[in-house]
């Protein structure tokens, strides 16, 4: 028996990627636990939308405004933001790892070989489809906790780095670290000029309808050279 669920766990190959990220998951908890954090980090975590996100309401995500880049709208769909980051991604990659274990032994996955990986991409979406309701009642349980995402003004005088292009009043992405947490955040320049993608800037104020932070690029010997 325990011959059979290794093999189950390991093979074929969708199967032994699944497991071996799973068991990454499972050890930052197990390590997250143990250093008290559990809870602690829940209220401050800083996942990931800032200033962009309404973080206070149920609102589905598609009553959001439609000007918001499709990665972010697409972290709103599974309720990042009114749930820590790393609680929905667990969520998230469990139940992928569930739906690959599934599907390898429904449809005989092992005689695919290398191939089997291939399953992870409609696996991947159907996990991801399944996360947004999954998470939903952990939606009330952290707004009762008075968990609200990442305040805005956390953010000010923080650096980032651009993943996108912006100019005058173009809205792109930015991303930083916070802890082990990477956020990723509406930005436009805050005086209009051009600033390229993979750019370092600082957050330097946050717009009046707390749509995106205005950003200026950061200024070091890399770039004053």
């Amino acid at each position: 028996m325990l011959l059979s669920i290794t093999d189950i766990l390991f093979h074929p190959l969708s199967n032994a990627i699944m497991t071996v990220l799973t068991g990454i998951t499972a050890i930052y908890w197990i390590f997250t636990f143990l250093a008290g954090d559990l809870f602690g980090d829940a209220d401050a975590d800083v996942d990931v939308h800032g200033a962009d996100v309404d973080t206070d309401t149920d609102a589905d995500v598609g009553e959001s405004t439609g000007d918001k880049p499709f990665f972010q709208k697409a972290l709103e769909f599974v309720n990042i933001g009114k749930v820590p980051f790393m609680v929905v991604y667990t969520t998230f990659k469990f139940i992928a790892w569930i739906v690959t274990l599934t599907t390898s032994v429904a449809f005989g996955l092992a005689a695919w070989g290398w191939k089997s990986v291939l399953i992870l991409i409609p696996v991947f979406l159907v996990a991801f489809l399944i996360t947004r309701y999954a998470t939903k009642p952990l939606v009330k349980v952290y707004h009762a906790m008075g968990y609200n995402g990442e305040e805005g003004h956390e953010l000010l005088g923080r650096t980032a780095r651009m993943r996108s292009t912006i100019s005058g009043n173009t809205i792109g992405a930015a991303e930083l670290k916070i802890k082990s947490d990477v956020i990723r955040v509406n930005v436009k320049s805050k005086t209009g000029d051009p600033i390229p993608y993979d750019a370092e800037v600082m957050i330097a104020d946050e717009s009046a309808d707390k749509k995106y932070y205005l950003v200026v690029p950061e200024i070091n010997l890399a770039n004053v050279v």
